[in-house]
This record gives structure tokens, sequence and C-alpha cells, in this order.
């Protein structure tokens, strides 16, 4: 299903889901026929996230509707700047109002702490990926504030590729058993999916590498000196992600292995929400 499907179908269920058998502060206090204007106010610092979601919210409701943009995704904003206006019919304006007052307040803070770890990897060669720590029916929102705050998108669900960790390694009877039965699985049931198999140890990696058949190989809750260690072992033949005990102040350490990737549930779990407000304009 592409993204636009799924944007309509989080949509529409988030309207059903807030106005149920009907909007009756709107529809008892105001007129059926009535046009407005509203403009969306910034009231604290951070890069903007949900623009081009709010202009298909509201023109789910309203396919007239007029969505002006003063600013775009992805942009810095400031206290006191506007973000866009929005003309149509007052009903639409105040049905939308918190579904996409949700959506950009929650995508906007997490393209803002998306955007801090991203800066603190500019010199490394290291990409930011987010994880499926999300929330559920919002992850797709979730995951586009990642990439409009710099990060990269990890695996959407369970169904893109195949993450082999700790658990299915336990319960499969070991790392080469587990690695051995996702290949055969891909070769006759889902070609090309590609296979990550997580290792704890640098025995466990020294396992993959002598079974091999994998694409990426995790180092989770690896120290750095561990994950340099690793890389000497893995010799650049996967690519290699760090995960586990990654934040803000550490970064950079573990960038400076030269791991290939380092995700993070933090950039999405963590990220506060930011001050955003709409506003009706009398005209």
């Amino acid at each position: 299903m592409d993204y636009t499907t799924q944007l309509n179908g989080l949509i529409k269920n988030a309207l059903a889901e807030d106005i149920g058998d009907g909007d009756h502060s709107t529809l008892s206090s105001i007129d059926a026929g009535a046009e407005g204007m509203a403009v969306l106010k910034i009231k604290e610092a951070g890069i903007l996230a949900g623009m081009e979601v709010a202009e298909k919210i509201f023109r789910f409701m309203q396919p007239d509707m007029v969505f002006t943009p003063c600013k775009k995704d992805g942009e810095p904003m400031q206290p006191g700047e506007k973000a866009f206006e929005v003309k149509a019919k007052v009903y639409t304006i105040l049905q939308c109002e918190r579904l996409v007052l949700n959506c950009m307040q929650r995508m906007s803070g997490i393209a803002t702490l998306t955007h801090q770890y991203t800066e603190k990897l500019k010199p490394y060669k290291t990409k930011l990926l987010d994880t499926r720590k999300t929330t559920p029916n919002f992850r797709l929102l979730e995951k586009e504030a990642v990439r409009i705050g710099g990060g990269e998108n990890h695996r959407f669900g369970l169904y893109d590729m195949i993450m082999l960790k700790d658990n299915h390694i336990d319960y499969c009877g070991g790392i080469e058993k587990a690695i051995g039965k996702a290949y055969d699985y891909v070769q006759h049931r889902k070609p090309g999916l590609k296979i990550e198999v997580e290792t704890r140890t640098l025995e466990d990696v020294k396992k993959v590498m002598a079974t091999g058949k994998v694409h990426r190989i995790m180092l989770d809750n690896f120290k750095p000196e561990q994950i340099t260690e690793a890389l000497k072992l893995i010799g650049g033949k996967y690519e290699t992600e760090a995960s586990g005990g990654i934040n803000l102040g550490n970064i950079e350490t573990y960038a400076a292995t030269g791991v290939d990737f380092i995700s993070s549930g933090a950039i999405i779990h963590q990220a506060r929400s930011l001050d955003l407000s709409l506003k009706a304009v009398i005209i």
C-alpha cells in the first residue's frame, strides 16, 4: 500500500474517531454555510513538520478549500511565525483543527529531535535510522517526521526486512540455525528480502562471519571499543548497525568507530510535541 493510500486511511479513521456522531459544539453554534479563515501560529522553536499532512487533512474534508503555506516541511521555525493560512467552511476548520494540531505538533517534535541527532553525525559517514518503536496506527507519520528531520527510515514493519533479534535466535536454537532457516525462507518464499541479524557479543559476530548469508549485522549494546573490534572482524563485508544505549551525549563516539548506521528508538518515543496553535482570523 502506497503512502497516499495509507495517509488517507489514517485521516479517515482519525476524523471518525474524533467526530463520532457529530461535532455538536460546532453544529450547535455555527451556521452550516459559514465561511472562515484560520492561521497556524508557531509558538516554539524547532523544525517544522506536517505541512503537507495538514493540507491533506483539510482537503480530505473539503476538496475546494484554499491552503496557503508560509513555510515548508523541514524548515527551522521560530515563535511568532506563521506556518499556513486556510480558508474553508468554518465546519471544516473546526472539525479538522485538533487532528491537524496533533499531527503537526507530534511530527515537529520528532523532526526537531531527529535534526539534533543528525547534526551530530555530519562529520561522519554514519547514518541515523529509526526503529519500530512507534505509536500504533501513527507509524506512517512518525517515520515521515524522521525523514523530514534528516534521518532515514529503517524497515516499516515486519514485512519488508528479516531482522533476527535475540528472541528469534533463542527460540530457534542458535544464531547459525536462525540464519540458515531465514536464508532458505528467502530463497523459496521471498526472493530479494534482506536479512539482518542481531549480535550481542564478539563471539556472535564471529559466528555470523562463519555462516554468511546476511546483509547487515547489528551490534546491539556494544561499547564503542567493542564496535571497533567487531568492525575489524567484519572487514566491510556486510553493512553494520549500532544500537542500544546511544544518545545525544555519546552518539559522536559511536559514529567515530566508522559503523554504517546507528538506529535509535529515542528519536520517536522520546520526542516532545512542540507548541503550535490554530487561530481563527475574523475577516
